[in-house]
């Protein structure tokens, strides 16, 4: 019996229920800026399920774009983002977050938000790939860092506003949780709150809400190498889709063509996109330089174009890295823009103004998500989704660098108005009952769990990964569809974790991007699979 759906028994009756305006998944730059504009008009509670500064976005080093002043326009950046997306853009979402971006930068700046100016005073905007002109923002190497810390002390001074940190969101309520089945992913599915482990207490909390807004980012760590913080598990993906929510694009799924090549170190090291906008070039460990065989432009180039040929040269040439050339550059401005990504280096023994820094791909953006409207709203009534864990249409089929802070400041700011203008329409459910823990007992061994792990995340890379093939997906689907059914199997008999439950939800965050991989029947941007791709070794005419 799935304690999702059924939750007749009742052996654990906790006391705990709380009732609030807004309730808020995550404590990003989505989460915490929607909670910043709704808090003037209710109570809103925040859940995070490690510290609340632990998110994507404090791990965000490059920037964020917008468009600040010419000869920059947002017609350019519409263009870089539409072509990025390699047509599958939806083009009004782009003309509307980019129009957007001006003001809503503004309102991070006016927040408390500090980005990095030259000695005239202007926004010392940098470059990406597949952006034509200079325009992100940012704080040196570590944006996210400085975003995350002007949002939170902000937060930290609003009455209306509580977070409560080290809380586990496991199921979302709603009709399944009062004995009506729900079989299809319609728009009839309504969002009451959710369940929660409180993991001080160990204890399973109902939180009932008017309003949701799931922002729990990515999910970088159903492959064995990423960016992403370990937190980055995919719940909110996986709690939309066991609730008959929607999800759109999920076989897209971003690498960063630069990660630090450290095998030991998890997640990896992300050496930021703006290194090579700043001037670096990628090269063969033999310095040679080869992104020109791939695309005219080099290695500023987009990030699936860069990934493919990174991953192309390092299986013909049987290599484990490739190198990031930043030798020729200026040494005191390659260190005052980077002194981050220079202090790592330098620990590893690496000082980059005299050493090439040994770079491979890795994990780092789901592109696709929890399909959402213009308004920020799920295919779940009263249930909303932004930043990284949502799909607006924006990114397409690949990411434009430093487009997702963006996304996530525009969209939330969007969830937030039309949150305002519904939330005092709906009426809380108080007739949900409570976690039910009958029959369940502590893991007999935690070496079950990691193992399986090990597993689905083995499957990922090997199968799923940059290059895909009809073959590898079938292997992939059968193999998990085992670690599948024995997870499941513990979670009935197992008393919840935090650890067995991000691993549920990895294995069906896996379980989907397989899926849609497999329905793609061509190669688009960040899905290439070679049953369906032209000679990799190609230059565009881009």
């Amino acid at each position: 019996m799935n304690k999702s759906i059924a939750l007749a028994r009742n052996l654990y009756l906790y006391s705990v229920k709380r009732k609030v305006d807004f309730l808020i998944i995550g404590s990003g730059i989505a989460g915490l800026s929607y909670a910043l504009k709704v808090a003037e008009h209710g109570k809103v509670l925040i859940l995070t399920k490690a510290n609340e500064d632990e998110s994507n976005t404090k791990y965000a080093q490059g920037g964020i774009a917008g468009v600040m002043h010419k000869p920059d326009t947002y017609e350019k950046h519409i263009q870089d983002t539409l072509v990025c997306g390699d047509g599958l853009c939806n083009e009004e979402v782009v003309r509307m977050v980019v129009t957007e971006s001006t003001e809503r930068i503004k309102e991070l700046i006016e927040w408390g938000a500090r980005f990095d100016k030259n000695p005239k005073g202007e926004f010392d905007l940098g470059k990406e790939g597949g952006h034509s002109e200079n325009r992100i923002l940012h704080h040196k190497d570590n944006t996210g860092f400085e975003i995350e810390r002007a949002l939170l002390a902000r937060v930290h001074v609003h009455p209306n506003i509580e977070i409560l940190d080290h809380y586990f969101a496991l199921e979302l309520l709603t009709q399944h949780h009062l004995g009506k089945k729900v079989t299809s992913r319609s728009s009839d599915t309504e969002c009451y709150g959710v369940f929660a482990l409180n993991t001080h207490t160990n204890r399973i909390e109902q939180l009932l809400s008017r309003i949701t807004l799931m922002a729990t980012g990515g999910a970088g760590h159903v492959y064995a190498t990423t960016t992403n913080p370990v937190i980055a598990t995919g719940d909110g993906i996986a709690m939309v889709y066991r609730a008959k929510g929607k999800l759109e694009n999920m076989e897209f799924f971003q690498f960063h063509p630069t990660s630090l090549y450290n095998p030991d170190e998890r997640p990896s090291f992300l050496i930021t996109e703006a290194m090579r906008g700043f001037g670096g070039i990628l090269k063969t460990i033999d310095g040679k330089e080869f992104m020109q065989k791939y695309d005219r432009r080099g290695s500023l180039a987009p990030r699936d174009i860069v990934a493919r040929a990174i991953d192309n040269e390092l299986k013909l040439r049987g290599d484990d890295f490739v190198h990031l050339d930043c030798r020729h550059l200026d040494k005191e401005g390659l260190i005052r823009h980077f002194p981050n990504i220079h202090k790592k280096c330098l620990s590893l023994g690496i000082d980059f103004t005299k050493d090439c820094i040994p770079v491979v791909p890795a994990s780092h953006y789901m592109c696709g998500g929890i399909k959402v409207d213009m308004n920020g709203r799920s295919t779940i009534k009263n249930l909303y989704a932004s930043g990284e864990c949502s799909c607006t249409g924006l990114h397409g089929a690949n990411r434009l660098a430093s487009n997702s802070l963006l996304e996530a400041i525009v969209y939330a700011h969007l969830s937030a108005t039309d949150s305002i203008g519904q939330f005092k329409n709906v009426n809380f459910c108080e007739s949900i009952p409570e976690w039910n823990a009958e029959g369940t007992a502590s893991p007999e061994e935690m070496v079950l769990i990691t193992q399986s792990l090990r597993e689905a995340q083995s499957i990922m890379t090997n199968y799923v990964g940059i290059v895909r093939s009809n073959l590898r997906l079938k292997r992939a689907f059968d193999r998990l569809l085992i670690i599948h059914n024995e997870t499941e199997n513990l979670y009935e008999r197992t008393t919840v974790s935090p650890e067995l439950c991000q691993l549920r939800n990895i294995i069906k965050v896996s379980y989907i991007i397989i899926k849609y991989a497999m329905m793609r029947k061509e190669s688009i941007g960040l899905h290439y699979n070679i049953d369906y791709a032209k000679n990799l070794v190609q230059i565009s005419s881009s």
